[in-house]
């Protein structure tokens, strides 16, 4: 490895393997955090709903930040920033000021998130981005699964203000790495006007005359504008632009590089995503509380009316922040769908399961990890089998085995009662943790490899986006029926919480079976299928 790449690759490990670990330990230290702040539960709920709606309204906001500005200043930002908002969170003397600074912490994982696979790109060559991206994911694995026992030792140990404070000294160290880091002048931050050495390194993105006799397809638009205005427009449709037909797309990466400003990034759709899910999460969580049905009936309108809007804008729109042609595909929101629901019932049911081991059995955080911990270790050992799987068996029937396995582990944890052992916890974590992990992995593959090529980057960002947005709802969700059953919420067996996220867990089943019934084992290609239909296609590098 060179001694260019080797503090790229050290950062992006490093910051996603942190994200997820924050994620995890949280879980729980949240009994002990309300405790100590005398909050309520619609409150402890808020510094995890907080922070994923921040970062799943930004990822793809952030991504095209990235390309426009740069990946490590990007990076670097958001490490600091996620460093800082730590700190404050560990010092907060009240849990307003942590909600708060949870949600300034999702901002900032945002901008770290897209940055850590965007500095990857432009530091490796395609053929040699395997072992990295490997190398990462394991991380995040690891990250994940060590996090509820990290987090049990240390709220045991010295308090939940620990949990936060485990994060500070690994972003600062990667914010100020990336800050010191060089970029290779010939590497492609897809920034056209900001880096012009990359359109020397790859002619098919080349603004110049040359570039346009050899591909007659960029020659259709006078303005020569770079790839964006391409990718805005599915094939056979008329440009935006005004140029007749914009039918070869490039990578979407490229699109906020190019000339446009800021309405390039579409700000006001990713400004509409997120009030959108705010007032969701906000009205559920406002209709749990005693005299707060109309509040909360009230912020769900407004988040049907906001996603309305956002809706409309995104057709309109010249650079969609979600681009309809990816949308459009079946297996693309097959895959997304059985992750939203996967993602939803699993992090509701740790929820719900975390205040069953601690305030009804009288666990403490360590006590608790621990009869869960079959969930990580399935996590971490059935990942790498899942490709074998897919690969033999399909992605369809591979992700319907897994939702059924999902779905019996939340029916498991729903007839719970106080007398519930280990073993019987256990086995659901285990059956969460195998249902989760083939899902996970499955669904994801379909994504990225069945979205058209001029979207793949997009599609990536729309699946962190929906890891995101899933335990938001989980978890708002479960905290609403928690609510709805005061008296026995917290036993499952006498709750509604884990039978209502069972029918959740359930909606995998059909989502699985939209998906592909074959492996894909071709290159995805842009459409259209082939020259013949309209001329030579524009060669992506």
């Amino acid at each position: 490895m060179s001694a260019r790449r080797a503090p790229v690759l050290a950062c992006s490990v490093v910051g996603a393997a942190v994200v997820a670990l924050d994620g995890t330990v949280l879980t729980v230290a949240q009994p002990a955090l309300q405790r100590d702040l005398h909050a309520d539960i619609g409150q402890v709920q808020w510094t995890s709903t907080g922070y994923l709606v921040a970062v799943a309204s930004l990822l793809v906001f952030a991504g095209r930040l990235g390309d426009r500005y740069g990946h490590r200043r990007v990076f670097a930002l958001g490490a600091l920033g996620f460093a800082a908002a730590s700190t404050g969170i560990a010092l907060a003397p009240g849990i307003g000021t942590v909600i708060a600074l949870r949600v300034l912490q999702g901002v900032c994982g945002a901008l770290l998130q897209p940055a850590t696979l965007g500095m990857l790109r432009t530091a490796y060559p395609p053929d040699r981005l395997g072992a990295p991206i490997a190398v990462r994911t394991a991380a995040i694995g690891l990250a994940a699964a060590a996090g509820p026992l990290i987090g049990g030792a240390l709220v045991s140990a010295y308090g939940w203000r620990s949990v936060f404070l485990l994060g500070v000294p690994p972003t600062l160290a990667i914010g100020l790495l990336a800050l010191a880091t060089r970029e290779r002048p010939t590497e492609p931050n897809r920034s056209h006007a900001a880096n012009p050495s990359h359109d020397e390194q790859n002619p098919s993105h080349q603004r110049n005359p040359s570039h346009d006799e050899q591909n007659p397809s960029h020659q259709r638009n006078p303005s020569h504008e770079p790839s964006r205005s391409y990718a805005a427009n599915p094939p056979h449709e008329p440009s935006r632009s005004g140029a007749p037909g914009a039918r070869y797309r490039t990578a979407p990466a490229a699109r906020p590089g190019s000339a446009g400003g800021l309405s390039a990034l579409d700000p006001v759709g990713a400004l509409l995503l997120a009030v959108t899910l705010g007032l969701l999460v906000h009205g559920l969580v406002e209709a749990a509380r005693p005299g707060g049905a109309s509040t909360g009936l009230l912020a769900v309108a407004g988040a049907v009316a906001t996603g309305a809007f956002l809706a409309r804008h995104q057709r309109r729109a010249a650079h969609p922040l979600l681009p309809p042609e990816l949308l459009r595909s079946l297996p693309v929101v097959a895959g997304l769908a059985v992750l939203l629901a996967a993602s939803a019932a699993l992090f509701g049911s740790l929820f719900v399961a975390t205040y069953f081991l601690q305030d009804v059995q009288g666990l403490d955080p360590l006590g608790c990890a621990l009869r869960v911990l079959p969930l990580a270790v399935l996590m971490v050992l059935g990942a790498p089998l899942c490709p074998p799987l897919q690969r033999r068996f399909g992605p369809r029937r591979t992700a319907t085995a897994g939702a059924a396995l999902l779905t019996l582990g939340v029916l498991l944890l729903a007839r719970l009662d106080t007398t519930a052992g280990a073993a019987a916890v256990g086995v659901s974590a285990a059956l969460l943790g195998a249902g989760f992990v083939t899902l996970m992995v499955t669904a994801t593959s379909v994504v990225v490899h069945r979205a058209p090529e001029a979207h793949a980057g997009v599609a990536g960002g729309l699946q962190q986006t929906v890891m995101n947005i899933g335990p938001a709802l989980g978890v708002a969700t479960a905290t609403l029926l928690l609510a709805l059953v005061p008296d026995g919420g917290f036993v499952p067996s006498r709750g509604a919480a884990l039978p209502a996220l069972v029918l959740i867990a359930a909606l995998a089943v059909p989502a699985a079976l939209a998906l592909p019934r074959a492996a894909d084992r071709r290159r995805t290609r842009p459409e259209p299928p082939s020259p013949r239909a309209g001329g030579p296609a524009c060669v992506r590098s």
